[in-house]
Protein backbone atom coordinates (compact mmCIF):
# COMPACT_ATOMS: atom_id res chain seq x y z
CA UNK A 1 0.00 0.00 0.00
CA UNK A 2 1.27 3.54 -0.84
CA UNK A 3 0.88 5.87 1.82
CA UNK A 4 -0.28 9.34 0.67
CA UNK A 5 0.81 12.25 2.55
CA UNK A 6 -0.18 15.87 2.91
CA UNK A 7 2.05 18.77 5.39
CA UNK A 8 -0.75 20.53 7.62
CA UNK A 9 0.09 23.15 10.31
CA UNK A 10 -0.99 22.50 13.72
CA UNK A 11 -3.08 25.37 14.94
CA UNK A 12 -2.71 27.41 18.84
CA UNK A 13 -5.32 24.94 19.91
CA UNK A 14 -3.50 21.59 18.68
CA UNK A 15 -5.86 21.02 15.59
CA UNK A 16 -4.86 19.47 12.59
CA UNK A 17 -7.30 19.58 9.38
CA UNK A 18 -7.79 16.54 7.70
CA UNK A 19 -8.01 17.43 4.01
CA UNK A 20 -11.79 16.62 2.87
CA UNK A 21 -10.67 14.65 0.05
CA UNK A 22 -9.15 12.19 2.70
CA UNK A 23 -11.77 12.22 4.99
CA UNK A 24 -14.18 11.32 1.90
CA UNK A 25 -12.08 8.10 0.53
CA UNK A 26 -11.98 6.53 4.29
CA UNK A 27 -15.23 7.68 5.27
CA UNK A 28 -14.76 9.30 8.17
CA UNK A 29 -17.97 11.52 9.30
CA UNK A 30 -18.25 14.78 11.61
CA UNK A 31 -17.90 12.88 15.01
CA UNK A 32 -16.37 9.88 14.70
CA UNK A 33 -13.95 8.28 16.56
CA UNK A 34 -10.23 8.30 15.67
CA UNK A 35 -6.94 6.91 17.58
CA UNK A 36 -3.68 8.39 17.68
CA UNK A 37 -0.63 6.26 18.01
CA UNK A 38 3.09 7.56 17.82
CA UNK A 39 6.38 5.50 16.74
CA UNK A 40 9.70 5.82 17.91
CA UNK A 41 10.32 7.55 13.87
CA UNK A 42 8.38 10.51 15.63
CA UNK A 43 5.25 9.82 13.32
CA UNK A 44 1.39 10.44 14.51
CA UNK A 45 -0.78 8.13 13.10
CA UNK A 46 -4.56 8.26 13.10
CA UNK A 47 -6.81 5.12 12.91
CA UNK A 48 -10.50 5.07 12.97
CA UNK A 49 -11.78 3.53 16.04
CA UNK A 50 -14.70 1.16 16.08
CA UNK A 51 -16.18 0.99 19.56
CA UNK A 52 -18.33 -2.23 18.58
CA UNK A 53 -14.99 -3.78 17.57
CA UNK A 54 -13.70 -3.78 20.56
CA UNK A 55 -16.19 -6.29 21.83
CA UNK A 56 -15.58 -9.19 19.14
CA UNK A 57 -16.20 -12.14 21.74
CA UNK A 58 -19.00 -11.09 22.68
CA UNK A 59 -20.56 -9.89 19.39
CA UNK A 60 -19.27 -13.38 17.60
CA UNK A 61 -21.63 -15.12 20.51
CA UNK A 62 -24.51 -12.97 20.29
CA UNK A 63 -25.06 -13.44 16.54
CA UNK A 64 -24.34 -16.84 17.26
CA UNK A 65 -26.95 -17.41 19.69
CA UNK A 66 -29.43 -14.94 17.58
CA UNK A 67 -28.51 -16.82 14.52
CA UNK A 68 -29.21 -20.62 16.34
CA UNK A 69 -32.70 -19.15 17.71
CA UNK A 70 -34.40 -18.15 14.47
CA UNK A 71 -32.57 -20.42 12.13
CA UNK A 72 -31.36 -17.13 10.20
CA UNK A 73 -28.52 -15.23 9.36
CA UNK A 74 -27.36 -12.88 12.33
CA UNK A 75 -24.58 -9.81 11.82
CA UNK A 76 -23.28 -7.23 13.97
CA UNK A 77 -21.75 -4.20 12.48
CA UNK A 78 -20.35 -0.86 13.10
CA UNK A 79 -20.66 2.20 10.83
CA UNK A 80 -18.31 1.57 8.15
CA UNK A 81 -17.94 -2.80 7.96
CA UNK A 82 -19.83 -5.52 9.09
CA UNK A 83 -18.02 -7.09 12.02
CA UNK A 84 -19.07 -10.28 12.50
CA UNK A 85 -22.00 -13.05 11.38
CA UNK A 86 -23.62 -16.27 11.76
CA UNK A 87 -25.37 -18.38 9.46
CA UNK A 88 -25.50 -19.33 5.98
CA UNK A 89 -23.48 -17.09 4.04
CA UNK A 90 -21.65 -15.14 6.89
CA UNK A 91 -18.29 -15.60 5.00
CA UNK A 92 -19.81 -13.29 2.58
CA UNK A 93 -20.83 -10.33 4.92
CA UNK A 94 -17.75 -10.79 7.32
CA UNK A 95 -15.19 -7.48 6.36
CA UNK A 96 -17.78 -6.14 3.76
CA UNK A 97 -18.27 -2.41 3.81
CA UNK A 98 -22.29 -1.90 4.79
CA UNK A 99 -24.85 -0.68 2.34
CA UNK A 100 -25.42 3.02 1.96
CA UNK A 101 -29.60 1.94 3.16
CA UNK A 102 -28.13 0.24 6.12
CA UNK A 103 -25.77 3.57 6.76
CA UNK A 104 -29.43 5.39 6.64
CA UNK A 105 -31.07 3.12 8.52
CA UNK A 106 -28.39 3.74 11.25
CA UNK A 107 -28.17 7.59 10.91
CA UNK A 108 -32.45 6.96 11.37
CA UNK A 109 -31.69 5.59 14.96
CA UNK A 110 -34.68 3.41 14.36
CA UNK A 111 -35.32 -0.12 14.63
CA UNK A 112 -36.36 -1.18 10.80
CA UNK A 113 -38.69 -4.12 10.20
CA UNK A 114 -39.41 -5.58 6.79
CA UNK A 115 -42.43 -4.72 5.04
CA UNK A 116 -42.72 -7.80 2.98
CA UNK A 117 -42.77 -6.38 -0.14
CA UNK A 118 -40.02 -7.78 -2.41
CA UNK A 119 -39.27 -4.53 -4.22
CA UNK A 120 -38.52 -3.07 -1.19
CA UNK A 121 -36.02 -5.13 0.43
CA UNK A 122 -32.72 -4.07 1.88
CA UNK A 123 -29.16 -5.35 1.13
CA UNK A 124 -26.56 -5.41 4.27
CA UNK A 125 -23.60 -4.86 1.95
CA UNK A 126 -23.25 -4.56 -1.95
CA UNK A 127 -23.73 -7.59 -3.67
CA UNK A 128 -25.20 -9.71 -0.80
CA UNK A 129 -27.82 -12.67 -1.39
CA UNK A 130 -29.69 -12.01 1.77
CA UNK A 131 -32.00 -9.41 2.39
CA UNK A 132 -32.64 -7.53 5.93
CA UNK A 133 -35.24 -8.62 7.67
CA UNK A 134 -34.89 -6.58 11.11
CA UNK A 135 -31.90 -4.40 11.77
CA UNK A 136 -31.77 -2.12 15.60
CA UNK A 137 -29.39 0.31 15.62
CA UNK A 138 -26.71 0.17 18.52
CA UNK A 139 -26.77 3.50 20.43
CA UNK A 140 -24.16 4.01 23.07
CA UNK A 141 -23.68 7.56 25.01
CA UNK A 142 -26.15 9.14 22.78
CA UNK A 143 -24.01 7.99 19.53
CA UNK A 144 -24.96 5.46 16.68
CA UNK A 145 -22.30 2.63 16.84
CA UNK A 146 -23.09 -0.08 14.81
CA UNK A 147 -26.42 -2.05 14.23
CA UNK A 148 -27.60 -5.79 15.23
CA UNK A 149 -29.86 -7.48 12.52
CA UNK A 150 -31.21 -10.68 11.00
CA UNK A 151 -31.17 -11.54 7.61
CA UNK A 152 -33.30 -14.14 4.87
CA UNK A 153 -33.78 -15.44 1.63
CA UNK A 154 -37.29 -14.76 1.27
CA UNK A 155 -37.89 -11.42 0.06
CA UNK A 156 -41.38 -11.25 1.09
CA UNK A 157 -40.71 -12.32 4.72
CA UNK A 158 -41.76 -10.31 7.65
CA UNK A 159 -40.45 -10.73 11.17
CA UNK A 160 -42.46 -11.48 13.98
CA UNK A 161 -42.44 -9.42 17.35
CA UNK A 162 -39.85 -12.17 18.94
CA UNK A 163 -37.04 -11.38 16.31
CA UNK A 164 -37.80 -7.69 16.19
CA UNK A 165 -37.42 -7.77 20.27
CA UNK A 166 -34.46 -9.99 20.16
CA UNK A 167 -32.34 -7.39 17.34
CA UNK A 168 -33.36 -4.71 20.18
CA UNK A 169 -32.24 -6.79 23.15
CA UNK A 170 -29.07 -7.19 21.38
CA UNK A 171 -28.66 -3.69 20.18
CA UNK A 172 -29.55 -2.13 23.75
CA UNK A 173 -27.07 -5.08 25.11
CA UNK A 174 -24.29 -4.21 22.99
CA UNK A 175 -24.79 -0.21 23.60
CA UNK A 176 -24.33 -1.39 27.61
CA UNK A 177 -21.21 -2.87 27.05
CA UNK A 178 -19.99 0.15 25.53
CA UNK A 179 -20.50 2.21 27.94
CA UNK A 180 -19.14 0.88 30.43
Amino acid sequence: MKATGIVRRIDELGRVVIPKEIRRTQRIRRGDPLEIFTTGEGEVIFKKYSPVGELSGVTTQYVDALSKSFALTAFVCDRDRILTASGAGRRDLIDRSVSQPLERLMDGRKPYASEGEAEKTLLPCEGAQRVLLCVSPIIAAGDVTGAVGLLTEDKSAQPDAAQQKAIAVAAAFLAKQMEE
